[in-house]
């Protein structure tokens, strides 16, 4: 797997697929990047740029592009897949036949498959068969700074620790550390979670509620994600770690998080629908609530800042109706005396 001469496809020209796939080609691996939109593939494959998604941003030379998936996959050594999750499980389907058979598959998009709540690894196995060895790759990344080269810590976590271990070490570098673990679920769920609870602080922030509350909300957040978490088999530690606190403190502060610039849009008192529109790429957060929600309901437990972010985004509550609501809870112990047992 490590060996450099080894030809990776990486599916999606959004920002964070090229990203990974320049870093990839930086790394010394032949890279070669799908997209469907040929204007984009064109500006990666000749001009070394992508307007759209990084603009600005010189991309390696080396790095290559087209809107051919047969041409982008074939005698790829294993592929990795970054498309929102609304288009996974369809481009997990274009992909199946055309897979390499020794190929492992391994995808960096976060969410559910809208409709079924289903986690990722669920649809990609269900495809692509239970021979094929998986892995998600997540944790605190935002696409615009692994391009510009900063430091990135991320994890990967799979079945097959070998094909884990590989793509890890595929993306390991100067500036960027890759992790390994075996929790998928838990790893899906935390980078899925933190993008409805990063429209929380935002909320609060564009509110102008104060540092205190932000704080207080990242850390009820992550209880949310540890309950959720403990329900459904996943470890705590995973949560604990890049998947899950790691990625949420990012996505709940940074600025660059569409999901934390939707919540600031909705407190100042925005419309959902110009909110939307200004920020202008797929918000995972207003599809992704619902997903919460549902394997919540499923699981039986209460998850009052995800429930409240959820209201909001179906307009069932303004965001002041939301956090009085969220005040008016009675006192309780901060843990279940169950959860970590």
């Amino acid at each position: 797997m490590s060996h450099n001469a080894e030809k990776v496809a990486v599916l999606g020209a959004g920002s964070w697929g090229t990203a990974l796939a320049s870093l990839l080609a930086r790394h010394g691996h032949p890279t070669v990047l799908w997209g469907r939109d040929a204007a984009v593939i064109e500006a990666i494959d000749q001009r070394h740029d992508n307007p759209r998604y990084l603009p600005g941003i010189a991309l390696p030379e080396t790095l290559r592009a087209t809107t051919d998936l047969a041409a982008a996959v074939a005698g790829a050594a294993w592929i990795l897949v970054v498309v929102p999750s609304h288009a996974f499980a369809e481009t997990v389907r274009m992909l199946a036949p055309l897979r390499p058979a020794a190929a492992g598959v391994a995808w960096a998009t976060k969410g559910f498959e809208p409709g079924s709540g289903r986690f990722l690894h669920e649809v990609a196995r269900d495809v692509l068969g239970p021979e094929v060895a998986l892995a998600v790759v997540t944790g605190p990344s935002f696409a615009k700074e692994v391009t510009q080269g900063l430091p990135t810590a991320v994890t990967v976590h799979g079945d097959d620790v070998a094909f884990s271990q590989g793509v890890a070490e595929a993306m390991h570098g100067p500036a960027f550390r890759a992790y390994t673990g075996d929790d998928m679920v838990g790893a899906e769920l935390g980078g899925a979670m933190k993008n409805v609870l990063a429209v929380a602080t935002g909320v609060a922030d564009g509110m102008q509620l104060g540092l205190n509350a932000r704080a207080g909300l990242i850390t009820r957040g992550l209880n949310e994600m540890l309950r959720l978490a403990a329900a459904i088999g996943a470890k705590p530690e995973t949560l604990m770690g890049l998947a899950g606190l790691g990625d949420l403190v990012l996505t709940c502060t940074g600025d660059l998080s569409r999901n934390r610039r939707l919540g600031l849009a909705l407190g100042r008192g925005q419309t959902l629908a110009d909110a939307v529109r200004e920020i202008g790429q797929v918000v995972e957060s207003v599809q992704t609530a619902d997903e919460v929600m549902r394997q919540a309901e499923r699981h039986g437990i209460d998850l009052p800042i995800s429930q409240a972010v959820r209201a909001v985004l179906h307009g069932d509550l303004s965001p002041a109706e939301a956090l009085q609501q969220l005040l008016a809870r009675d006192q309780k112990p901060e843990y279940p005396a169950t959860l970590f047992k």
